[in-house]
């Protein structure tokens, strides 16, 4: 076999069955009892004991591997140069497509990465505080493609993420109301000076254009020091959002508050087709055109099955 053809073959992923991946927890101790577990799963999102044990923890472990050698490296290269410089926090991104689980995802990292020895401080921000406003959507004519990479404020993210790497005290991040479907006018989080950031959202994996005359041109995942996308079939993720779309329609929808406040009247059947027509619209060709092509840029990748378990897991060699 020539050479070509072992590059043709070659994976950049390692690939691990769930029972595989399970074994590579060791002796990474639990950390989380039953009633934490339960508050950070999501709506229709399963997560149990089972999953965290299987799944998280052995994440937790390899992160924690990350971590220290990124730590190592730092101060090998302040040895080099001679300087003194503050510990750039760790940036951790978790992407995928809507009704994925992202948010479970990054909740139960955040959660089994605070309770690492010594406690690190571990925040947590999502991406949708940086969508425009929705007035300044629905005057470019954007409210349909809410979540696509346009609809969000780039240089807002990207300097946030800048100013985080950099050490800064303090750094606000707008916050975003699923309820109201819109940007809390004058409302922020503070992160201050992390030791691990997590960053979730739909597109943060995204690249940009190539500049034509060499001239850097930064990306969210610039900032990023490991990166997991959550996976799961096309028809899987249909159906988890129309089951999540009929959920709302029973308890959050009914809020006269809520953007889908007129949603809550529906039948079941009115509903699923609602969901449907949305899913198509905007989720899916969103998840088609920039979500799923990002997919080969992570650095690990949890793939789940129809009952949102993790089937597999792909690592990225080394």
């Amino acid at each position: 076999m020539d050479a070509r053809s072992e590059l043709h073959h070659y994976n950049p992923y390692r690939v691990f069955s769930r029972s595989e991946w399970a074994n590579l927890r060791q002796d990474t101790p639990m950390t989380l009892d039953l009633a934490e577990v339960s508050t950070l799963r999501s709506l229709h999102d399963r997560l149990d004991i089972t999953e965290v044990e299987e799944i998280y923890l052995p994440m937790s472990r390899l992160l924690s591997i990350h971590v220290g050698a990124m730590q190592q490296l730092y101060y090998a290269q302040r040895r080099f140069l001679g300087v003194v410089e503050r510990k750039m926090p760790y940036i951790i991104g978790v992407a995928g497509s809507v009704a994925v689980g992202k948010s479970t995802t990054a909740r139960v990292l955040q959660a089994l990465l605070a309770r690492w020895s010594p406690r690190p401080k571990v925040d947590l921000i999502t991406t949708d505080g940086f969508l425009h406003p929705n007035a300044l959507l629905e005057r470019a004519g954007l409210m349909q493609k809410k979540g696509f990479p346009e609809s969000y404020d780039l240089p807002a993210l990207l300097a946030f993420l800048s100013d985080i790497k950099s050490g800064r005290r303090k750094v606000r991040a707008p916050i975003y109301s699923h309820l109201t479907y819109d940007i809390v006018p004058n409302k922020f989080a503070v992160v201050d000076r992390p030791d691990i950031l997590i960053v979730e959202g739909v597109n943060v994996l995204q690249t940009g254009r190539l500049p034509r005359d060499g001239k850097a041109v930064p990306v969210v995942s610039d900032f990023f020091d490991f990166s997991v996308y959550i996976d799961a079939d096309e028809p899987v993720l249909r159906d988890w959002y129309i089951r999540r779309f009929l959920a709302l329609r029973d308890t959050a929808f009914h809020d006269p508050r809520s953007y889908f406040h007129r949603y809550a009247p529906l039948s079941d059947e009115e509903a699923t087709a609602t969901a449907i027509a949305i899913w198509e619209r905007t989720n899916l060709a969103n998840l088609e055109d920039n979500i799923l092509p990002t997919r080969p840029r992570a650095t690990l990748i949890l793939k789940k099955g129809a009952d949102h378990v993790v089937d597999s897991v792909a690592l990225r060699r080394l």
